[in-house]
C-alpha cells in the first residue's frame, strides 16, 4: 500500500440535510440554523482534513454539485481496489444524481486502468457496503438495507476476490461502515446489534475471539465505528471513553474530530473519505 494514502473528499459547500433516507437524518435541526450549521460543517470538515494529512494522507478533494448534499459522503461513491474502480449504483432516488460524477471524478484522477460502474438496477453502494481487509485477503460485504445481495457476486467476479456477506438487520445501520471496521492489526471494531445472526456467525467463523472489539450502543450511535484506520492511526468522530480505551489498549492512536453536522446525515468519517489507492497486498 502508498506509504502517503492518497484519499478522495468531497469539498461541503453543497452540503446540508434536506431529505430524510436514513433514520438519523435530521432536516428539521438543520432547517433551524442552516448558516450555522453550513458554518459548523466547513470546520468540522477543515478538521477532518488535518487529522488525515496529520496521519500521512495525501488528500484529493473534489467538488461538489449543487442539489447532492450527501456528495460529502465518498465513501459510497464506488469500490476500489488495486488501480481499477467500479462505481455505486444508489438505492435511493436522492443519490443516483451523483453515479454520474462520481465517475468523472474517479475517471479525471488518472489513478485507475479502468472505471466501471454496477450495471444499472443492481444497486451497490460503494465501499461503505464493501470493505476490503488486507489481512484476511477478503471484502466484507454488507446488503439487506441499501446494497443487494446479488451485486455482491458482481463485485468479486470484477476484483477476482471473495467476499463474504454480511445481512444488516437494522434501518440505523444501513451500511456495513456504519457498524464494522477492519484495523490494520488485524482486529475487527464491530457492533453487534446490526448484523443477523447469520452475519455475525460469519463474522465469529472469520475473527479470532481475541481480535474482535465489540462496539458499545453509545460508540455506534456517535458514528465511532464509522471510523478511518491508516497504519495505527485511527480517526473517528467524537469519541467516547469505551471505544477509545478499545483502541488505546492495542496501541492505536485515536484522533477524533467533531462531525456533528455530518452526523446529522447519518455519516462520519469513514463515510467522508474513499481511499483510491487501496491495494490488496
Amino acid at each position: 500500500m502508498s506509504q502517503h494514502p492518497i484519499i478522495l473528499v468531497v469539498d461541503p459547500a453543497h452540503f446540508n440535510v434536506s431529505y430524510v433516507i436514513n433514520p438519523w437524518m435530521q432536516p428539521g435541526a438543520w432547517a433551524a440554523d442552516p448558516a450555522g450549521h453550513q458554518k459548523e460543517a466547513r470546520a468540522s470538515f477543515d478538521s477532518l482534513c488535518a487529522a488525515l494529512r496529520a496521519a500521512g494522507a495525501d488528500l484529493r478533494v473534489v467538488a461538489g454539485v449543487p442539489g447532492q448534499p450527501d456528495m460529502v459522503f465518498p465513501a459510497n461513491a464506488a469500490v476500489v481496489l488495486d488501480g481499477r474502480a467500479i462505481v455505486a449504483r444508489f438505492a435511493c432516488a436522492e443519490r443516483q444524481g451523483e453515479e454520474q460524477p462520481y465517475k468523472a471524478a474517479l475517471e479525471a484522477s488518472g489513478l485507475f486502468s479502468e472505471v466501471s460502474i454496477f450495471p444499472e438496477g443492481c444497486f451497490q453502494e460503494g465501499a461503505g457496503d464493501a470493505i476490503w481487509d488486507r489481512k484476511r485477503q477478503v471484502f466484507w460485504t454488507g446488503y439487506g438495507q441499501r446494497s443487494r445481495r446479488e451485486a455482491i457476486d458482481h463485485l468479486a467476479a470484477f476484483f477476482g476476490k471473495p467476499a463474504i456477506a454480511l445481512e444488516l438487520a437494522t434501518p440505523q445501520f444501513y451500511h456495513l461502515d456504519t457498524c464494522f471496521c477492519p484495523l490494520s492489526g488485524g482486529e475487527v471494531l464491530f457492533y453487534p446489534p446490526a448484523f443477523t445472526a447469520e452475519a455475525l456467525a460469519l463474522i465469529h467463523a472469520q475473527v479470532a475471539p481475541d481480535q474482535r472489539l465489540e462496539a458499545s450502543a453509545e460508540d455506534a450511535a456517535a458514528f465511532c465505528v464509522n471510523a478511518v484506520n491508516i497504519g495505527r492511526e485511527v480517526i473517528m468522530a467524537r469519541a467516547p471513553d469505551h471505544v477509545r480505551g478499545l483502541l488505546t489498549g492495542r496501541g492505536y492512536t485515536v484522533t477524533d474530530v467533531n462531525l456533528d453536522p455530518f452526523i446529522l446525515s447519518g455519516g462520519g468519517a469513514y463515510c467522508m473519505t474513499l481511499r483510491l489507492d487501496r491495494a490488496s497486498m
